[in-house]
């Protein structure tokens, strides 16, 4: 098979979750494929998924956000159908800062210098790196459902060793994590999904069966661990290596009072430490609050975004 060549973009056609959206592969200068969805006209908005979802997890807020602003959604590197390139045995491939680049080449490619950005879980996670490592570029953020990456591992206790199982259970080392999940995939990711979303149907049997699609991929199982075993290590030692720096933009955080980030943590108060800028407010919901409570969820983002 030939490879298309870096920074060329291989239209693949409408999404079938996102009425008007286009998907295309697009391959970045650091050989890096990202299957992405684009939509809408005007200023740039970047959304980018959690773990174990894909860029269909916006589906229910991305056509009315297209409205007003050209909304690009991507599948990280590991998940979806993006590129799952072999890692290293630091596990930097996987770090928030490569995932953070992608973005930048992914947006410098298309013609963006300056966008927004709200990114769910994992998404969020890499939001907080782009943030930080790129702030002439990232005008507004929004994360949902998380506090810092270190401030969850430092103030482990049982409870949310009990919550969070999967921070302690998918870092470690290969192939454990990867042989028990790919016994049953659908099964794992039904328990997960049901466990941090509080609202029934919120992810719909459609929905549901093209998250399994991508799990169902060995390769993404071991991409999706090695994002946690970076989570783990490297992505630890540079935000220790930066903790001085905070991120210049407004920031709003949205999070579930039904979830654990609420209940566990003082979630702005915890991100005044690290960001100049901070609002938030917990939803009527769970983890996933564009899934859950789609209305409220286009709401805070329209109001904080304008």
């Amino acid at each position: 098979m030939n490879h298309p060549h870096p920074e060329s973009v291989v239209d693949i056609g409408p999404s079938p979750f996102i009425k008007n959206f286009e998907l295309k592969d697009i391959y970045l200068s650091n050989g890096i494929k990202l299957r992405v969805a684009i939509g809408g006209q005007g200023k740039a908005l970047v959304l980018l998924h959690g773990h174990p979802q894909n860029h269909v997890s916006w589906r229910k807020i991305a056509p009315q956000l297209a409205q007003i602003y050209t909304v690009i959604m991507l599948d990280m590197r590991g998940y979806g159908d993006s590129s799952k390139p072999e890692s290293d045995d630091k596990h930097r491939t996987y770090s928030k800062r490569e995932m953070a680049k992608d973005i930048i080449l992914l947006m410098q490619q298309l013609g963006y210098d300056k966008f927004a950005f709200a990114g769910h879980d994992r998404g969020a996670r890499v939001g907080h790196r782009l943030a930080l490592d790129y702030p002439e570029s990232v005008e507004r953020c929004i994360f949902i459902d998380i506090c810092p990456t270190a401030t969850m591992y430092e103030k482990t206790d049982k409870e949310f060793a009990t919550r969070y199982f999967w921070w302690f259970f998918l870092i470690q080392p290969y192939p454990l994590p990867e042989k028990l999940i790919g016994s049953d995939p659908a099964f794992f990711l039904q328990r997960h999904i049901a466990g941090q979303l509080k609202t029934e149907g919120a992810t719909e049997t459609e929905a549901f069966a093209e998250y399994l699609r991508c799990y169902n991929n060995p390769q993404t199982i071991h991409a999706i661990c090695e994002d946690y075993r970076a989570a783990a290590t490297i992505d630890l030692e540079d935000d220790a290596a930066d903790n001085q720096n905070k991120i210049q933009c407004p920031l709003l955080l949205l999070w579930g009072a039904k979830g654990t980030v609420g209940k566990l943590y003082d979630v702005v108060g915890v991100w005044q430490k690290k960001a100049t800028q901070v609002t938030g407010k917990a939803l009527e919901c769970g983890h996933s609050p564009h899934e859950e409570i789609p209305e409220e969820t286009i709401k805070q983002f329209l109001d904080f975004l304008k």
